[in-house]
């Protein structure tokens, strides 16, 4: 049986391709801090090797045995690159490159690296530059997010040999249910509003366009990447996309969808100006050279997020661990509590002095533990 190491397998995108790796056969090894916690992994536990560390630690230790890498690791999105641009370029840029070296200096020899379609984001205003991007087309991402997975790319795919063959999957914007799940990606963010205040808010007048992705298919992405025969992945980049939407658009769908579910939704459309992305992708080399052809549409996928939420219970819509940057300003804050007394709860006891039996005059200091 091949194992393959998921760095960043308790993520969004992680808790479903495990699930998929498992299915399909594949021993699995997570390398991952368990950043929103083990919860949403829970599913898989019991079925996988867990190594519960910071992917800028990654050693040999982490590829042993493996016959593959998925590095879905670091930060993944715009606040949060933003939030801490010294994380974001220490994660997505230098240990990214510290995993490729350490994979090929082990032997291993399949890598893919998760990176994004934001890379070819040049914004909104300028209709000369609203044309469909593709693997080959020039790139100039100015966010902190985009500049460090391209970075990461350029420096890893010239590591490319006949025995190391490093695949790039630029992913387009997911949406779907995940046990670990988002409300901050834009399908799911207009589920989330219809459910919690009946209202989806369209900024901009929702004419940026978006290309999109359903996690599931994406799942299936890394899977055909990870099987596919090494001459048509190795040094590549792949564009992962269902295909291209305006804002406005993905506002209609969603309402609809929920109206077939019985839920009646109001969309409310705001045109001021806001710092907004806007740009289309082709799918067109992953479909001519894997076959890779989307199977989740946006109305199944949002009727299927309604029913899985409601299962899960995730209809808390305000707590943070649905919020890539409200989580981690939270666990900041944490850190800098607790850090100062090293304790939440139950308080340490003060050292106790203890009399030297031997009569030596040397006295022992022991720990009173805390009552429960």
């Amino acid at each position: 049986m091949s194992k393959v190491v998921v760095v960043g397998g308790g993520g969004y995108v992680g808790c479903v391709l495990v699930e998929e790796l498992l299915a399909l056969g594949f021993s699995v090894r997570v390398v991952d801090r368990m950043f929103y916690g083990r919860e949403p992994a829970r599913g898989f536990l019991d079925r996988v090797e867990l190594v519960d560390a910071d992917m800028r630690d990654f050693d040999e230790s982490h590829v042993a045995d493996a016959s593959a890498v998925i590095n879905l690791g670091g930060l993944s999105n715009d606040p949060t690159a933003e939030f801490n641009p010294k994380a974001n370029h220490e994660l997505n840029t230098e240990a990214s490159v510290r995993v490729a070296e350490v994979v090929k200096r082990a032997g291993v020899q399949r890598l893919i690296l998760a990176s994004s379609c934001s890379i070819y984001d040049r914004g909104v205003g300028d209709d000369t530059k609203d044309v469909l991007m593709d693997e080959d087309s020039s790139v100039e991402p100015k966010a902190a997010y985009a500049t460090s997975k391209l970075a990461a790319e350029r420096a890893i795919l010239p590591m490319a040999t006949s025995s190391f063959a490093p695949v790039v999957l630029r992913k387009g914007t997911v949406f779907g249910f995940s046990p670990r799940m988002r409300y901050d990606l834009v399908v799911n963010t207009f589920v989330k509003d219809a459910l919690s205040h009946g209202t989806i808010t369209v900024h901009y007048g929702g004419a940026m366009w978006r290309p999109l992705v359903e996690v599931r298919d994406v799942a299936r992405a890394y899977v055909m990447g990870l099987q596919a025969p090494t001459e048509l992945v190795s040094g590549q980049i792949f564009n992962v996309v269902t295909g291209n939407f305006r804002i406005s658009e993905l506002a209609l769908r969603t309402q609809c969808a929920l109206a077939e579910l019985g839920i009646q939704v109001k969309v409310d459309v705001d045109f001021g100006y806001r710092l907004v992305r806007s740009y289309r992708v082709s799918g067109a080399k992953i479909a001519r050279v894997l076959g890779f052809v989307p199977q989740v549409t946006v109305e199944e996928s949002i009727g299927r997020m309604v029913e899985q939420i409601n299962h899960y219970g995730y209809t808390d819509f305000s707590n943070p661990r649905y919020y890539n940057i409200e989580w981690m300003k939270l666990l900041e804050e944490a850190v800098e509590i607790v850090g100062k007394h090293g304790y939440v709860l139950s308080k340490p006891q003060p050292a106790a002095v203890t009399a030297d039996p031997s009569g030596n005059g040397v006295s022992r200091m022991t720990t009173v533990p805390a009552k429960s």
